[in-house]
Order: structure tokens, then C-alpha cells, then sequence
């Protein structure tokens, strides 16, 4: 079972109320394999809300309000699902101030990327649950992972 962010899986819960579908990721949820969860809902924040970015390690949306500790609330009850089913994996949306694993908006909302990673793929990974993003699945070899899964 792995953890797999509920955008992917084609649930309207990004920011702007849209989806980001990947239909491998989709077809995991399906059959039973992955559990999908937004950590921005999970953290209390409602779905339309302002986009966020990561600036000196907090999480500020659009309207220049600090909302880090929903980000960080919405982590925490990330990792108690994965650890409550046993994940040792997670699948979770690129560049997201919340999902993204080694390039995160940089805070200024102009669309410049910067090294680091968003609240919830930061505490995965501190927690020993593997995290790749749905660009670096794409390039991995799925049926490999899937039946890592099985």
C-alpha cells in the first residue's frame, strides 16, 4: 500500500479546485493499492483557496498570510496514515508547497523553482517512507512498483 497524493488520483482538491490526473496513479487507487490524501485538506485548509509557496521555510499563500501550520498539520496526518497502514512508499504531486520532492516554488509566485521540498514529502522522508514525485514515475518502471505492491 502507498500513499499517493489525491490530486493525482483525480480528486479536485489543488488549489484551484482542479485535478492533476495521472491515470497509473488513478489505476492504483482502483485496485486497492494506494491511499490517496491531500495534506492541504487534512490540514484544515478549504478547496478553492489561495496558492502557497514555501519563503525561508514557511508556507505563504498568495494573500500574504502565513498558513504553515496547516501545511504542518496536514503532514502530520499524512504520516499517521502511512504509518497506521504500513507505507513505506508515497506518490506525491511535483513542486507542490505541501508534495514536492526537491524543487518547490520559491515564495515570490513568479513561477521560479528552488531546491527543497514541500511539508509533507520533508516529513515522509524523515520518517523513512520513500517518496518520488509523478515526474519521476513516469520514468520508473511501473510494473516493477506495482507489484511491489501487490
Amino acid at each position: 500500500m502507498i500513499i499517493v497524493s489525491a490530486c493525482l488520483a483525480g480528486f479536485p482538491c489543488r488549489y484551484d479546485g482542479k485535478k492533476a490526473i495521472n491515470s497509473a496513479v488513478q489505476q492504483l487507487v482502483k485496485e486497492g493499492k494506494a491511499i490517496p490524501v491531500c495534506p492541504e485538506q487534512l490540514g484544515g485548509l478549504p478547496t478553492p483557496r489561495s496558492a502557497a509557496e514555501i519563503k525561508a521555510g514557511k508556507v505563504i499563500n498568495s494573500d500574504g498570510d502565513d498558513v504553515t501550520e496547516a501545511f504542518e498539520k496536514g503532514a502530520a496526518v499524512v504520516l499517521e496514515i502511512a504509518q497506521q497502514y504500513g507505507c513505506t512508499d508515497a506518490l506525491l504531486k511535483a513542486r507542490s508547497p505541501s508534495c514536492g520532492k526537491g524543487l518547490v516554488y520559491d515564495g515570490s509566485f513568479s513561477g521560479i523553482l528552488t531546491v527543497g521540498n514541500g511539508k509533507t514529502a520533508d516529513l515522509l522522508m524523515k520518517n523513512g517512507i520513500t517518496v518520488m514525485t509523478e515526474e519521476e514515475w513516469n520514468d520508473a518502471d511501473f510494473s516493477l512498483f506495482c507489484l511491489n505492491q501487490g
